[in-house]
């Protein structure tokens, strides 16, 4: 393969952006294209060689970034020399061709070596048959952390936690937990906390890392342990785990069980990727699209698309029956259909933006009794002031247009009901959707389209019947 043809395969290789960015990391342009050119020559030790300094979340990066069949030769050159830590890194896509390339005995051998809650986020993606064959081929005591893991429901505490943790009792002194935390068991750890419990495993206490190193040798963890501390259940939603750690700017936080026992922890870097997940799924799901990965085949696009556009057709016919009672209506003065995208496009605009809000402020737990009707009448004066607003300017535009007042006063009354409606439905359409059990999120934009096409024809073309003929 050319030069030329790799180079296409970086949809950001001319981006300067882009290219500003990597050049701060380690895999930078210049990096990226040693790598490809040792990869077409066949220079497999040299491809290992220039890949093995960098981040295992650029090596991913590096795996996602090209075609399916470079990304396979470059698993292949790199073989065991891949960094686990990467796999962790990778999308369904990628980690669906190490699979493919590796094998799941290769996979199982990595696993071990990552952190449990990693080891479970690779776990998830993979297919039922493929993940029987990975657990298969692990080690006994590490594929029944999975497996306990994975009984928890998908998207809580449970699957977010990771089991390695620092736990000591409390009659110890300061210096005997540095000693233990200067044991080999540690060596490979990350942790901010020292979690402190009783001889039931219940959490008493945590003792912030740079608190123990500050304190003198003979102190007992019980004199400087934080006893005010927010545990978090096993079975919490994960978006309620990211909401508790925003609102108290939590670094970590124990998780319990129903007993109050501790079973993990979970960090702020898994924190992290919740929030970035949730808001990738509310900012898809209001465009009613399933998935943003740019590499699922059609096929698969197609289908997490097609459901929403099949309702929106059905939404749509419903505004039409709306238009076909005025038929004669329009057919005695046209100009009527000329406008009437107007009214209905202001509504849905204006509602989308209310909704947009609403729908933030339910996913931040923002909404009180009292927050709601303080919102609601806020919206509804907006929508008040920019429906005489927009009512004057449209009216403006008609007379000028057409040289009728008439038709240039229905458009401004219909534009001021419209979009009082508009946001009246951008309030009310997520709150009642979050009282059924519906996010709003998903299904919000389909209904305020709905009620906007239909209210607006309705009352524009209504006004039109009773005053214009």
């Amino acid at each position: 393969m050319s030069r030329t043809s790799l180079e296409n395969m970086r949809p950001d290789a001319q981006d300067p952006n882009a290219l500003q960015v990597a050049s701060l990391y380690g895999l930078t342009p210049k990096v990226e294209d040693a790598i490809l050119d040792a990869l077409e020559a066949g220079q497999h030790s040299r491809v290992r060689m220039l890949v093995a300094p960098l981040h295992p979340a650029d090596q991913a990066d590096l795996l996602e970034r090209v075609k399916p069949s470079i990304c396979a030769n470059l698993i292949a050159a790199l073989g065991e020399d891949l960094d686990p830590e990467a796999i962790a890194y990778l999308d369904e896509e990628g980690l669906e061709q190490v699979l493919d390339v590796l094998g799941p005995d290769a996979i199982a051998e990595k696993l071990p070596s990552l952190d449990s809650d990693d080891v479970v986020t690779i776990a998830e993606e993979l297919e039922p048959d493929e993940l029987d064959e990975v657990l298969q081929a692990m080690p006994a005591q590490d594929r029944v952390l999975v497996e306990q893991a994975l009984a928890y429901p998908e998207d809580s505490a449970g699957r977010l936690m990771q089991r390695e943790m620092v736990v000591v009792p409390p009659f110890w002194t300061v210096g005997q937990t540095i000693d233990y935390l200067r044991s080999a068991e540690f060596d490979k750890q990350d942790f901010h906390q020292i979690m402190v419990t009783d001889p039931a495993s219940h959490p008493i206490g945590e003792v912030p890392l740079s608190r123990l190193l500050c304190t003198a040798r003979p102190k007992r963890l019980s004199e400087i342990m934080d006893q005010d501390m927010r545990s978090i259940p096993v079975l919490m939603d994960q978006e309620e785990v990211a909401i508790l750690f925003r609102r108290y700017a939590m670094i970590s936080a124990g998780v319990i069980d129903d007993e109050g026992r501790l079973v993990g922890i979970i960090t702020q870097d898994d924190v992290l990727d919740v929030i970035d997940e949730e808001a990738e799924e509310d900012l898809m799901a209001l465009a009613g699209v399933s998935d943003a990965n740019i590499r699922i085949s059609v096929l698969e696009t197609l289908r997490g698309r097609a459901g929403w556009l099949m309702v929106n057709l059905l939404t749509a016919v419903l505004a039409s029956i709306v238009i076909g009672f005025f038929e004669s209506t329009i057919e005695q003065l046209v100009v009527l259909a000329v406008l009437m995208p107007i009214v209905a496009s202001m509504g849905g605009n204006a509602g989308t933006q209310t909704v947009t809000v609403a729908v933030r402020a339910i996913a931040m737990r923002e909404f009180g009794q009292t927050k709601v009707l303080d919102f609601a009448r806020k919206e509804l004066l907006v929508g008040l002031l920019n429906g005489l607003l927009f009512a004057v300017v449209a009216a403006i535009f008609c007379l000028i247009w057409f040289g009728n007042i008439n038709v240039a006063l229905v458009l401004g009354a219909a534009m001021i009901v419209n979009l009082v409606v508009a946001a009246l439905s951008g309030t009310v359409i997520p709150l009642t959707l979050v009282r059924l059990g519906v996010d709003p999120a998903v299904a919000s934009s389909v209904f305020l389209t709905t009620v906007t096409d239909v209210i607006g024809f309705f009352v524009f073309l209504g006004l039109a019947g009773l005053f214009l003929l």
